[in-house]
């Protein structure tokens, strides 16, 4: 039974840690997970991350810097996640297309619709089954990335870019309920863990009783 995954939300709410967790959890209740990143998860993908994030490159401009995650999500979507799918895996992604929506289309101002277009193109029309938002208010997520020395590019964006990213990821949640799940990234981890857990057992209970029929 394949099911597709993923974790969104404003810098520093622990997604990358939170989507460990969960890949460990499902692996001990048996089932066969895959985990992956974006930008990432293909060789091609890491190094287009590497120029991505790298604080070398502030001049690029918002249109490059959505064609460049365009770019390392085709390939991750072909090599990776449709294979692993095509499998009956569990495939859990830290971050996929929702976050170039939010981060360049609302982040930036670029043409959400535009935007959306060339997604379709670039994945091959691949939607998540289940997506999480881990959300938290601007100003904490920050705080929590800058201490703990991850900084990236991105992350050097100013407060008014974060906070449009953050109303781009609440904005496509309220849109489509059946596929978000909002959580309070401001919990405590354990809280937010059970949280996921919860969300992606109600999911895959769907999808389990689904096939049986």
């Amino acid at each position: 039974m394949s099911l597709f995954i993923t974790l969104e939300g404003p810098e520093g709410g622990g997604k990358s840690s939170q989507a460990l967790q969960l890949v460990e959890h499902l692996r001990e209740q048996g089932y066969d997970v895959h985990h992956s990143r974006e930008p990432g998860g293909t060789s091609i993908g890491e190094q287009i991350r590497g120029v991505l994030f790298s604080l070398d490159n502030t001049l690029m401009h918002p249109r490059t810097e959505f064609l460049l995650f365009s770019a390392a999500r085709a390939q991750h979507v072909n090599e990776v996640i449709l294979p692993h799918l095509k499998q009956g895996q569990v495939v859990v992604c830290d971050r996929f297309y929702d976050a170039s929506l939010a981060y360049q289309g609302y982040g930036h101002e670029l043409d959400v619709e535009s935007l959306r277009s060339i997604t379709t193109f670039a994945t091959w029309g691949l939607t998540p089954d289940l997506t999480l938002l881990l959300d938290l208010p601007v100003e904490e997520g920050l705080k929590r990335r800058e201490q703990n020395g991850d900084w990236n590019r991105l992350d050097d964006y100013d407060l008014a870019f974060h906070h449009r990213v953050r109303e781009g990821y609440l904005a496509m949640a309220t849109s489509d309920p059946e596929r978000w799940v909002i959580i309070d990234a401001q919990q405590a981890f354990s809280k937010v863990q059970g949280e996921i857990r919860r969300a992606v057992a109600a999911r895959l209970s769907g999808a389990e009783d689904s096939s049986s029929t």
